[in-house]
């Protein structure tokens, strides 16, 4: 029998993404595995139904989910939605393990086999599925724009009959997939830019896309490419040089994260107080907690004339090339798993073991096994 693969309409109204679209659907029935969606899946993403040729329409989630052995997703499903899956399923996509423990518990207790794809581990082989980076290229890219919008000056250099207009200075924080693009948008809009990232290793990456990069005497190199903690005594070293890079700044983007963590509060109260009037700050670890003392997430903020946004899921804000990205990273990490049409999950590989989130009714990640043993104790 041919593995099928379901597909749902994103259950959050703020969800604009889709977990599939026609060139990846494609690809599935290409490999033997019979592709189901509920009607209207890919209408937030501006992917029609009529796009898609290879694909059996189903008219409820709860349809789908009858049937389905793979569901591919972007949010977490719901805890009546994993109710409703099929004995031995199969869940994949963005799991959000720190903050959904009731729907991981779910998952444990049906004896769900899931996978999160913010767990796949970064190594050469497994670049193409990085489903974290691909949609923080986007959101590094947005930042810039959004950034520009609010922004009541031109980022490029302009000589006109008038004179000349100075460019705007921009300073992206965190150095990751996301504040490279960043920069690098930032640069071809024609600002000036400059960056820090707690990693030393990030620096000649910010150099080769011109930019400055702003040296803090503190390294913070962690393991898996992420940074770790900083001392207190570090953060303070941090802070005295940010602050006045920040107060010279007509824009700042924000991008610094700790995976399963709050994000690190850099941009303080008092260094946007210390910023010209007409500034920004784009803060798009939002969802974290924000790097800023006075971002409130999914709103724009004007503190003392500086605007302070604090977007939220951005990459939703691109929703069709998100959806392609997303959709492309789903296939190749399902790919290998899929032999004649049926599912054949091999635990020997690095990649399935790592991202397997909860399997046979246990739950694999430590962490998230931690935070609910933390629970049931409380």
């Amino acid at each position: 029998m041919p593995v099928t693969i379901g597909v749902l309409r994103e259950g959050s109204a703020h969800e604009t993404r889709v977990s599939l679209v026609p060139e990846v659907a494609d690809k599935f029935t290409a490999a033997g595995a019979r592709v189901v969606m509920e009607r209207g899946a890919g209408t937030r993403a501006r992917f029609a139904d009529a796009s898609f040729k290879n694909v059996e329409w189903l008219d409820s989630a709860d349809a789908v989910l009858a049937v389905a052995d793979v569901v591919l997703a972007v949010q977490p499903l719901s805890v009546a939605e994993i109710g409703k899956l099929q004995a031995g399923a199969v869940v994949i996509g963005f799991m959000q393990p720190h903050a959904r423990l009731a729907e991981i518990r779910a998952l444990r207790d049906r004896r769900i086999t899931s996978f999160a794809m913010e767990l796949v581990p970064r190594i050469s082989r497994a670049q193409s599925m990085d489903a974290l980076s691909s949609q923080a290229s986007i959101a590094g890219y947005k930042a810039v724009l959004i950034a520009a919008n609010h922004l009541q000056k031109f980022l490029p250099m302009l000589t006109t009959a008038a004179g000349t207009i100075r460019p705007s200075q921009v300073l992206v924080i965190g150095a990751g997939v996301a504040g490279l693009q960043a920069i690098a948008t930032a640069r071809r809009l024609g600002a000036v830019v400059e960056a820090y990232d707690v990693r030393s290793a990030t620096r000649e990456q910010v150099k080769s896309l011109g930019a400055k990069f702003v040296d803090t005497g503190v390294s913070a190199d962690g393991q898996g490419g992420y940074a770790r903690e900083l001392t207190p005594e570090e953060k303070q070293r941090q802070q005295e040089v940010l602050d006045a890079r920040i107060a010279a700044v007509d824009v700042v983007v924000s991008t610094a994260s700790v995976p399963g963590r709050p994000a690190p509060k850099i941009i303080s109260r008092a260094a946007v107080e210390r910023m010209r009037p007409g500034s920004v700050i784009v803060d798009i670890a939002a969802e974290q907690g924000g790097n800023c003392e006075l971002t409130q997430p999914g709103e724009v903020v004007d503190h003392g004339g500086v605007t302070i946004a604090g977007p939220v899921n951005v990459a939703a804000e691109l929703a069709y090339n998100a959806s392609e990205m997303y959709a492309r990273n789903l296939f190749n990490f399902l790919k290998p798993a899929i032999d004649k049409g049926e599912l054949k999950i091999d635990w020997d590989d690095e990649v399935f073991a790592k991202s397997c989130l909860t399997r046979d009714g246990v739950v694999k990640h430590e962490p998230t096994r931690l935070a609910l043993d933390k629970e049931v104790t409380a």
